[in-house]
């Protein structure tokens, strides 16, 4: 009954037995490995972008920043939700790799930026002398921080917003894949054709060991991509591990089977939620993250019983009256089974 991130999940077999293989023998180092090479073909079909350049890191934060630091100069503003990964939770780092770059929070509904409340943003900035912060990129979470999913009709309307005032666009996608199955829509739909210039296709969230890719839909920013991400550390010698992890996670799709079996758990989890005397979702169950309030003595006997998950919002007490409904933030992984669900439920009916 472990729900309280999908980070925390184990690594497929399939990945496992990945890097069992790249660890025979020897391999040219720093990104120049023959599975590196297989990885960059793979990511190209399925994006249906040929002249894409991709490279990979090692985690989340690190594919945000350098992203963003290869379309937004120090004196720029990035526009983002409010909830957004890179405005709370981490540590400024895209700050750090900008150089001083601005992050400019946009409200909008279950963790998707309103299109008129970003129009509003960019029209209410200063005018771009030298006084004043100039308007620097666009970044969307897809999956959002609430477990919602934009469609690619969506991200295409905020990326048109963006280019109307000369901006590009980043995507967020640490939980990508979960969106992707959830949208029913193909990865370029979601990203390029919607207006996307680079991507962070994550897969650390969705069973990977340590892994995430970048892809720049416009080549042209290659060598500032490699150059920043060497001297910001994150180009690792012994890259065919890296390289092995993301080719096993191509192969045969199974990147898609692992975000759909995610999905699936909490979509159960979600409906008994929200079946139960008590319960209330807070968001929308779109991917694998499950937003929803119950009773107190509920969450009490989930905890005995050793159930992890967060209250969301934190500061929340489990000290007070038993009908008392908090609020709480349960993530599913591509392990999470129906048992360790149903016998969750069964705790909270009580």
């Amino acid at each position: 009954m472990y729900f309280a991130s999908d980070n925390s999940s184990g690594v497929p077999a399939e990945v496992l037995e990945a890097l069992s293989r790249a660890n025979r023998g020897f391999s040219m180092p720093y990104g120049a490995d023959d599975l590196m090479e297989g990885v960059r073909t793979s990511l190209r079909e399925i994006f249906e972008a040929p002249e894409a350049s991709v490279y990979l890191v090692a985690t989340g934060t690190a594919a945000n920043a350098l992203a963003l630091a290869c379309y937004c100069p120090p004196w720029a503003a990035v526009y983002c939700h409010r909830t957004a990964h890179v405005e709370e939770d981490e540590c400024n780092a895209p700050e750090f790799y900008t150089g001083g770059a601005k992050l400019v929070p946009v409200d909008g509904p279950d963790g998707r930026m309103e299109p008129e409340r970003l129009e509003a943003a960019l029209d209410a900035a200063a005018p771009g002398g030298v006084h004043n912060t100039q308007k620097g990129m666009l970044t969307i979470t897809n999956t959002t921080e609430a477990g919602t999913v934009y469609s690619p009709g969506e991200v295409a309307r905020l990326a048109g917003i963006a280019r109307g005032h000369g901006l590009p666009v980043h995507m967020d996608g640490a939980r990508f894949a979960n969106a992707l199955v959830s949208a029913g829509c193909t990865p370029a739909e979601m990203t390029w054709k919607a207006g996307v210039d680079v991507l962070s296709f994550g897969g650390t969230k969705n069973g990977l060991m340590g892994v995430e890719a970048v892809i720049l839909f416009d080549p042209r920013k290659a060598w500032e991509f490699e150059l920043r991400r060497k001297r910001g550390g994150h180009l690792f010698s012994k890259h065919r591990y890296l390289s092995a992890q993301m080719a096993a996670y191509l192969a045969d799709d199974l990147w898609l089977d692992l975000a759909g079996r995610a999905n699936a758990a909490a979509a159960r989890l979600s409906q008994g939620i929200a079946a139960l005397e008590g319960g209330e979702l807070r968001h929308p169950t779109q991917a694998n993250m499950v937003f929803a309030a119950f009773p107190r003595a509920a969450h009490l006997r989930a905890r005995e019983a050793g159930a992890a998950y967060y209250l969301w919002p934190f500061g929340q007490s489990l000290d007070g009256p038993a009908e008392t409904p908090l609020s709480a933030r349960l993530v599913c992984s591509w392990a999470t089974t129906r048992e360790d669900i149903d016998r969750f439920l069964g705790l909270l009916r009580g």
